[in-house]
């Protein structure tokens, strides 16, 4: 707060203590002339109502005095007078960053409890899933969605189903989450040719048994030969280099003819961010922890 800003406070808080001290002061002994049955003469309703006077209750006037005296007191110990900081040095930045430090050292003696656990012991105990689940949604809900099922328009993938583009085990898992990845599909339609597009991504839904055209999908067979460099002749995935299984129902970007089309066409680059800056290997266990609790076979997984 600047000076003149910090002035204007402390002005309005006098005159405003000011107004109220006279009042108190001013207002049991002011004297107002009333008529003999103790009206003032004031009538409405063509005389049917008159204007009382009566003095305030002495519990009033001194249950507002206190008051009155508490708010000064207020200002004399805590923030609110202008610039003044209070007498007890109290602040609300202060307040925060002693909470802060309560609950991070609460937290580091539980986290430490699990330091060097393998998430599958840590998948049975409750506490490290309530934590886990609370850094995931803290970090990796925006894309991923909060219950972890994925968000195709952002190309994050399902995290809790069977499939893992760059490897499902705890060490792959860790290194997505720590250090990031960069997957890249080119754009392969002119390489394929235009005409030739549809018959490719009727193969590739050939591969997991979808609804496809089976005369493209036959035409399209050797034309796969392009992407079998990186997604496998049997479209079986390559997670060393980041390429997605084809031969399952399990689509990071979206399934279907038009889609699969679009991503043979225009290609995707799908990135993860490295998290190292703000997550440690300790927090990533209870994180992957979680993740293997929310899969409905998570149990056979782990």
């Amino acid at each position: 707060m600047n000076s003149f800003w910090s002035m204007w406070v402390m002005f309005l808080v006098l005159l405003n203590a000011g107004i109220t001290a006279f009042l108190f002061w001013w207002a049991p002994r002011v004297r107002i002339p009333v008529q003999e049955d103790g009206t003032t003469g004031h009538v409405w309703a063509h005389g049917v109502l008159r204007e009382g006077m009566h003095r305030l209750p002495r519990w009033w006037i001194i249950a507002s005095a206190a008051m009155y005296l508490f708010g000064i007191g207020y200002l004399l110990l805590y923030p609110g007078f202008g610039a003044h900081k209070g007498l007890l040095g109290w602040s609300a930045h202060g307040e925060h960053d002693l909470a802060t430090a309560v609950n991070d050292a609460n937290l580091a003696e539980t986290m430490a409890r699990f330091k060097g656990l393998p998430p599958a012991q840590l998948a049975a105990d409750p506490e490290a899933l309530r934590i886990g689940e609370r850094l995931f949604v803290d970090n990796c809900a925006a894309c991923h969605e909060r219950s972890a099922r994925g968000n195709p328009l952002l190309g994050a993938p399902n995290l809790v189903d069977a499939d893992w583009t760059w490897g499902g085990d705890d060490a792959s898992i860790a290194t997505s989450i720590l250090d990031g990845r960069q997957g890249v599909m080119p754009p392969l339609g002119e390489a394929i040719g235009a005409a030739k597009v549809a018959d490719v991504a009727n193969y590739v839904l050939s591969l997991s048994g979808a609804p496809h055209d089976a005369a493209k999908a036959a035409a399209g067979a050797p034309e796969f030969a392009v992407c079998a460099a990186c997604h496998g002749q049997q479209g079986e995935g390559n997670p060393l280099l980041g390429a997605p299984k084809l031969a399952d129902s399990i689509w990071t970007w979206g399934g279907g003819l038009e889609a699969i089309e679009k991503r043979i066409n225009e290609g995707t680059h799908g990135v993860m961010p490295a998290w190292k800056s703000r997550l440690d290997e300790n927090d990533v266990r209870v994180i992957i922890a979680w993740l293997r609790s929310q899969a409905p076979n998570h149990l056979a997984r782990l």
